[in-house]
């Protein structure tokens, strides 16, 4: 089954699915190994590991696109892309899907925060006329090539809004053709609720550790009707915090004799990175 038609049928269960996000082809790796169903490149985590820079629409197409496609010959999964508010006006749109679907990706996200965008957990956030967003909605659907390209169109207006003119957004892009809609930073668990109930199509929440949405766990989101739950930078989080703690010990002590069972083996680290296969391959192509 194509990756597309996958990441349609898991949508359309309304169970919650859990997307971890990934920054590269490693984690993504991890992500697969681990069994989960799809993964997430988080524009977020592209900025903050290959730019050293925070979320603030620094990032281009080029450099998300050249991430998307080394993680689509790394793993298998369904991959939704993180496009920000698509690198431009509807036009430019129109190259962000042609870019990002021939990449790889199985889903495409699409925000509608003035360019340069935010994190969506950050404050001073602000949003593009509604008009202009249902157009650029509008160019990526009629843009993709497969019809099972998942669009995700998410609106940061409830920060800006509120969060009843922010699913009113939602309504429009669903009938402007968005196949999922999500709305970004909602604020309560009674938020999440109306959000599942009042949209009739399928819903994304993503959950930020130390962010503004609450994290109810994907019993209580399947409850409520949503397809997707992301976990976009938890991944990235962690791999913080280990590194931070495993680098201290080292400036300090010289030595990682006490901090080894903060590490991968030797061993697990090739078997992550499929060295057997690429093994295989070499010995296949001997002279």
């Amino acid at each position: 089954m194509r990756s597309t038609a996958q990441l349609k049928d898991l949508v359309s269960r309304h169970e919650a699915l859990t997307i971890p996000g990934t920054p590269n082809a490693l984690f993504a790796r991890v992500i697969e190994d681990l069994g989960f169903s799809a993964v997430y490149v988080t524009g977020a985590g592209i900025a903050n590991m290959l730019l050293g820079a925070p979320d603030i629409g620094l990032t281009t197409l080029t450099e998300v696109a050249s991430t998307v496609a080394a993680i689509a010959d790394a793993v298998a999964l369904p991959i939704i892309v993180d496009a920000d508010t698509g690198f431009g006006n509807a036009v430019n749109m129109v190259r962000t899907i042609r870019v990002l679907e021939r990449a790889g990706a199985a889903g495409i996200q699409i925000e509608d925060q003035v360019f340069p965008k935010r994190c969506g957990h950050f404050s001073g956030k602000a949003v593009i006329p509604f008009d202009e967003m249902v157009q650029k909605i509008k160019a990526a659907v009629d843009t993709r090539k497969d019809a099972d390209l998942q669009i995700i169109a998410r609106t940061d207006a409830r920060a800006v809004e509120g969060l009843d003119r922010a699913i009113e957004r939602a309504q429009a892009f669903a009938a402007a053709g968005a196949d999922l809609t999500f709305v970004e930073a909602p604020l309560s668990v009674a938020e999440l609720e109306r959000i599942a109930s009042e949209i009739g199509v399928p819903q994304v929440a993503n959950i930020v550790f130390g962010g503004r949405t609450p994290d109810p766990g994907r019993k209580v989101f399947a409850e409520m009707g949503f397809s997707i739950v992301l976990y976009a930078n938890a991944v990235l989080q962690a791999a913080l915090q280990a590194s931070n703690e495993v680098l201290t010990t080292l400036r300090d002590e010289g030595s990682l004799q006490q901090v080894a069972g903060h590490l991968a083996s030797f061993e697990a680290r090739q078997r992550t990175v499929a060295k057997d296969s690429w093994d295989a391959l070499e010995t296949r192509y001997a002279t």
